[in-house]
């Protein structure tokens, strides 16, 4: 069985705690790899280790810290075989897809890494003649890195490289459900040579993980997790006034107007409801259709649900892979089990199969209400709901009264329609005529409890800085 170490200070340490975090194959249930989880000494050893490295880090010139992420973006290229199966083991992913994740996490670093002479600052006017204002853009120092189990590969870079490229420095805490993949980062770290403490990785509990955060050299937190993990950042954030930057919940609205492409369009859909087992912050989570095309529609959104089959993604590639954990799944089936009870109409889907794994089956809801428990809360799996609605004011005004504001779609032939949702949705993306894939020279930030700040782009990586006012008499 494998077992990892964390990685600090530059190596991987012995384990200071005889504390295993054991992580399951949810394909299989199996324990697949144990971890050793850092304690609370060797958590803060870590921040001091990365505040250490980051004195030196932030005087590079920024070219030269480019240098070394376009040195990781191809140790990522060459480890990505050993990325992806590790990945492919403790997520239910296929091996082709888990490997082409650390491909897009190397694609990433390098798209960061350019930003090196692109960092700028502002000369600001002055109201005295004899005066200069200008505005610095400065590291922040320390930045604790919170994963989450979905995308952990790519979501690392997603963090990591726009932190590195502005100066900082980081200590990662992956899931402690996908762990051993970023330790096969760790290695590519190594195999790149960065300095020493910039990238410092540990698995831990939660009292180390409060710790970390918590430690007074932390200056930054950036999560991507549930609005309670948000809630939980914010009060370790309070302790010594850190930054943070979340990515929170989600419930995508689509939005299917009478002229869109009905065919293409529930095939997108369901191809979005169902990429690895509907575990996307920006997965379709809702659907409101206009009444004359409704049944039609739902009609289209049964096909292709059904035609949805789960299993061992080793085995077979082209199945849905299963949910994190049978905990996870016993909670959607409750959801589901309230919304039929509650008055909605079971398409296809809604049992719990037996057999090993923790497989969810594609399950389709028509008949909803938008007070209804499965509209309201983010479900994180496989189900859609349908909602009817006669006008497109009416449409827009469900998708916005709600407490999460990440992503949205539009489907519609109209220009209109699309530019009344556009100047309209409460959410920090609209995708028309597509479904979500957070492009990364663009900026995936939530509206409401969907977070604060944000990921990709320019203004993701400005996340990571902090300004400073040269008032110059001369």
């Amino acid at each position: 069985m494998r077992l990892d170490r964390n990685f600090a200070n530059g190596r991987f340490i012995e384990a200071a705690s005889a504390e295993l975090i054991a992580v399951r194959n949810p394909a299989t249930g199996a324990v697949i790899a144990q971890v050793s989880g850092a304690t609370e000494a060797e958590a803060l050893a870590a921040v001091d280790a990365a505040a250490q490295a980051q004195k030196a880090w932030r005087k590079l010139p920024a070219v030269e810290r480019a240098a070394y992420l376009h040195k990781l973006a191809d140790a990522l290229d060459a480890c990505a075989p050993a990325i992806g199966a590790a990945l492919a083991l403790e997520s239910g992913k296929s091996v082709a897809d888990a490997t082409n994740e650390a491909i897009y996490a190397g694609q990433i670093t390098r798209y960061h890494a350019e930003w090196a002479r692109r960092i700028e600052g502002e000369v600001i006017p002055s109201d005295s003649a004899d005066e200069n204002l200008v505005l610095h853009r400065e590291p922040i120092g320390v930045v604790a890195c919170l994963i989450p189990f979905n995308y952990p590969v790519y979501t690392f870079m997603r963090k990591v490289a726009p932190a590195l490229i502005a100066g900082n420095t980081v200590v990662v805490r992956p899931s402690n459900n996908t762990p051993s993949s970023a330790f096969e980062i760790a290695r590519a770290i190594e195999k790149a040579r960065l300095p020493v403490g910039v990238v410092n990785v540990l698995a831990m509990n939660h009292a180390s993980a409060e710790s970390l955060c918590t430690h007074p050299k932390v200056g930054m937190i950036t999560l991507t997790g549930s609005v309670a993990a948000g809630r939980k950042v914010l009060d370790y954030c309070k302790a010594n006034i850190a930054k943070p930057s979340l990515e929170l919940g989600g419930k995508t609205p689509a939005i299917i107007e009478a002229d869109a492409d009905l065919e293409k369009a529930a095939r997108e859909l369901v191809a979005s409801k169902t990429t690895h087992c509907g575990q996307l912050c920006t997965a379709i989570e809702r659907v409101y259709v206009q009444e004359s095309v409704h049944d039609r529609f739902v009609a289209l959104l049964k096909k292709h649900m059904s035609a949805v089959e789960f299993g061992d993604r080793s085995k077979q590639a082209s199945l849905m892979g299963p949910l994190v954990s049978d905990a996870s799944r016993a909670s959607i089936h409750a959801m589901v089990e309230r919304a039929i009870e509650a008055g909605a109409t079971l398409e296809t889907g809604g049992t719990v199969p037996a057999g090993d794994g923790f497989f969810y089956p594609a399950t389709l809801l028509a008949n909803c209400r938008q007070d209804m428990e499965i509209i309201q809360e983010e479900t994180f799996g496989p189900i859609m709901p349908v909602v009817k609605y006669r006008t497109l004011d009416e449409a827009l005004e469900m998708a916005n009264d709600h407490q999460f504001g990440l992503s949205s779609v539009l489907y519609t032939e109209n220009y209109r329609a699309a530019m009344k949702v556009a100047n309209g949705i409460e959410a920090g993306e609209l995708y028309v005529n597509r479904t979500p894939a957070d492009p990364y020279q663009g900026f995936h930030a939530g509206w409401k409890r969907s977070g604060l700040g944000g990921d990709d782009g320019k203004h993701g990586m400005l996340e990571f800085t902090q300004t400073r006012l040269v008032v110059m008499k001369y």
